[in-house]
């Protein structure tokens, strides 16, 4: 008997993933000829030591980086030859990221960084900032909303991305070294 898994057509199929970066002798292979299916529910972990292209990787699989060369098929749409103006539509509407660095915008408070990932999906006024609030509440941030990124915590910071990641349901989250995931319950 086939699994559900196995046959519901990938929430990202990538072939043939490769990034280098300089030319000659000075070329470095980040990323080498990398195939990967990922249904959707699916959980893949890709561990590697420090270096080893995680980050890189991370990075074509959202479409923030163009691959040297192969395919990434995410939504029915090649990546990797995709205008780069349909980009930022389709990253919106499928992924969520949770960046190493938190990526969180020093200017806004925790629930405006949220609030800006509903916005960026489509979702906006009234509706947005539920959203935000629900996703803080369910991070256990209800209480440091309206706090700066400065006023937090490393840990307050990460769990802010998670919930920032989460605001558009994506299909696909991206997390790059997430250490608090686990602790958070998603």
């Amino acid at each position: 008997m086939t699994s559900t898994l196995q046959t519901m057509a990938p929430a990202m199929s990538a072939r043939g993933l490769t990034k280098t970066y300089g030319v000659g002798d000075t070329q470095v292979v980040a990323v080498g000829g990398v195939d990967l299916d990922v249904a959707a529910g699916e959980v893949v972990l890709i561990m590697g030591p420090s270096g080893s292209g995680k980050t890189t990787l991370l990075l074509m699989l959202g479409a923030l980086l163009r691959p040297t060369s192969g395919s990434l098929l995410v939504g029915g749409v090649d990546t990797t030859t995709a205008p780069q103006r349909d980009l930022p539509r389709l990253r919106a509407s499928h992924f969520g990221f949770v960046f190493q660095d938190y990526n969180l915008l020093g200017a806004l408070t925790a629930r405006e960084n949220v609030e800006l990932a509903c916005n960026l999906a489509g979702t906006t006024g009234t509706a947005a900032r539920t959203r935000a609030d629900e996703l803080l509440a369910r991070f256990g941030l209800t209480g440091r909303a309206g706090f700066r990124p400065e006023q937090l915590s490393g840990g307050e910071k990460q769990r802010i991305s998670i919930a920032r990641a989460l605001a558009n349901d994506p299909a696909v989250v991206l997390a790059d070294e997430p250490t608090e995931i686990g602790r958070a319950h998603v």
